[in-house]
């Protein structure tokens, strides 16, 4: 399995983990499997109080979202979209209520599954262009219950409402002002923010922070980790239905004139 991940040990107590599969980050099964495993290494490691997640590719992109293919059902399969969808709430899950602080370092796109590991961050800091959101009805999908839930309990009801059934990415600006991200600034300045908010936030005693985080987001995270296998049960009978799939061959289709051009 070809590596995506690489993880940067800083002296005062965090790492960088940067993604970086080409050309746009699209996250499939493989990734998200590396995700996880990091995640839990990471978790054991009691040097390791934080991470901040970083994309490395040259691009302006955090993340494309999850790999189409993984979803498209011609290609895949119940049992590998089954194995998908588990690895990939189970790591939103855990994050969520992960003892590390945790900080997202948003650098242009972030769409749909890029934005839900955002989502699941503490902190949020992201370059003053580019857009993010959970737009899966613009792809003709509904928003998966939990991820909808996620930018509820982020954005609050009635912002979650303009934004998700309608499909849009907000734009940066628009993200800082629904409380999507919680700062914006040039790229050149995205990294050294990012790492000064986690420095700042580290100052913080350990076990008082995280005892206060699961307060927030242990019983809601542990249901949304138990739902996942059911879901991806039920996702699969819309993920198979032509018209499903005539949509998101239309979306493929474009993908694939995008890169010829």
């Amino acid at each position: 399995m070809e590596s995506y991940l690489s993880v940067e040990k800083k002296e005062a107590g965090f790492v960088v983990l940067s993604i970086g599969r080409e050309p746009v980050n699209s996250m499939n099964l493989d990734l998200w499997k590396q995700l996880s495993t990091q995640l839990d290494e990471l978790e054991k490691d009691r040097s390791v109080r934080g991470i901040v997640f970083r994309s490395g590719l040259q691009k302006d992109i955090f993340t494309a979202g999850n790999d189409i293919n993984e979803l498209y059902a011609p290609k895949t399969s119940i049992e590998r979209y089954r194995e998908f969808w588990v690895t990939q709430n189970t790591f939103f899950a855990k994050l969520y209520r992960s003892r590390l602080v945790t900080v997202a370092a948003v650098r242009g796109a972030c769409p749909a599954g890029g934005c839900a590991l955002a989502l699941c961050c503490d902190y949020r800091v992201m370059t003053d262009f580019g857009n993010i959101g959970l737009n899966e009805v613009a792809l003709g999908i509904p928003v998966p219950l939990f991820w909808a839930q996620l930018m509820q309990r982020t954005v609050g009801q009635r912002a979650a409402e303009k934004l998700l059934p309608f499909g849009v990415l907000a734009t940066a600006e628009e993200a800082l002002k629904y409380g999507m991200v919680d700062q914006l600034v040039p790229s050149a300045q995205l990294e050294a923010t990012a790492e000064a908010v986690m420095t700042q936030l580290l100052k913080l005693p350990d076990g008082a922070r995280h005892a206060t985080k699961l307060h927030l987001r242990e019983t809601w995270s542990h249901d949304w980790q138990a739902f996942a296998p059911k879901e991806a049960e039920e996702a699969w009978g819309m993920l198979s239905h032509p018209k499903t799939v005539a949509s998101l061959e239309a979306v493929l289709q474009r993908l694939s004139k995008s890169k010829k051009d």
